[in-house]
């Protein structure tokens, strides 16, 4: 079995690499789960995940140049495979976002689930294929009305590829933010349902520093609880690897943004 989902947000700032790390760990739990950073031109994850001196990563994979096999940049840290980005401007530029297709074909082949950090805007082809290559995606939210705006641009253009919506995370929450009504305005505009309302945490900076996951770092803070809700509501439905790896082999990068 294999799903792809891809965790985007239509904006920075609302955790987004947080929530795909801390949704991969605790689907690890049940699943195979490998986590590819497809924020080719921002990339952070592989800060979060310890792995800022790996030595190959997805943009190697996606430069013509560079000869690098796929399994090359999987790394298994935390009960998951990660697939990290670089952060240089450099490889960014000569990277053909268009690879990515084939790299994610070949990773579905052998694996139950597959999260997709997506970049947080949807400016470029390389910002916009992870969204059109997911089966579903999973929105990440803080509990305002701008922000939710921000993720209904992003639903919209999934579903203009036939993306569908699996539901949304609300993140960062302070105690003084009415998430309920919020959730309300979301249930009625967005696919899926509310996954989680995952509470502000000085345990996500402090994760950070230290290159770990949140639930890692900290497996009984309540952002680490959220998350784990969010998983288990997470109805992740089976696909046959094969079928999946071949139709992202043939899946039509966007042309128009």
């Amino acid at each position: 079995m294999v799903e792809a989902f891809a965790v985007a947000s239509g904006k920075g700032g609302t955790g987004k690499t947080t929530s795909t790390l801390a949704l991969g760990m605790a689907l690890a739990e049940d699943y195979d789960v490998t986590v590819i950073d497809a924020d080719t031109g921002m990339a952070n994850l592989l800060f979060h995940a310890g792995l800022d001196d790996a030595d190959v990563t997805l943009h190697d994979l996606l430069i013509d140049e560079r000869d690098a096999a796929v399994s090359d940049a999987v790394y298994e840290r935390f009960g998951m495979s990660v697939v990290p980005c670089g952060t240089s401007l450099a490889a960014f530029e000569a990277a053909d976002p268009g690879r990515l297709r084939d790299v994610v074909a070949e990773l579905a082949a052998d694996t139950d689930v597959l999260l997709l950090d997506s970049p947080a805007a949807l400016g470029s082809k390389s910002a916009v294929l992870p969204v059109v290559l997911a089966d579903r995606i999973v929105v990440v939210l803080q509990p305002t009305v701008p922000s939710l705006s921000d993720g209904l641009k992003v639903q919209e253009y999934a579903h203009s590829y036939g993306t569908d919506t699996a539901g949304v995370v609300f993140n960062r929450v302070r105690p003084d933010e009415n998430v309920d009504a919020i959730a309300e305005q979301a249930g009625r505009y967005f696919g899926g349902q509310t996954l989680a309302s995952v509470p502000e945490s000085d345990a996500v900076r402090a994760a950070r520093r230290e290159g770990k996951p949140l639930l890692a770092h900290a497996p009984d803070d309540p952002a680490a609880d959220a998350f784990r809700e969010a998983a288990a509501r997470l109805d992740v439905r089976d696909g046959d690897g094969r079928d999946v790896a071949e139709r992202f082999k043939s899946a039509v990068a966007p042309e128009r943004i």
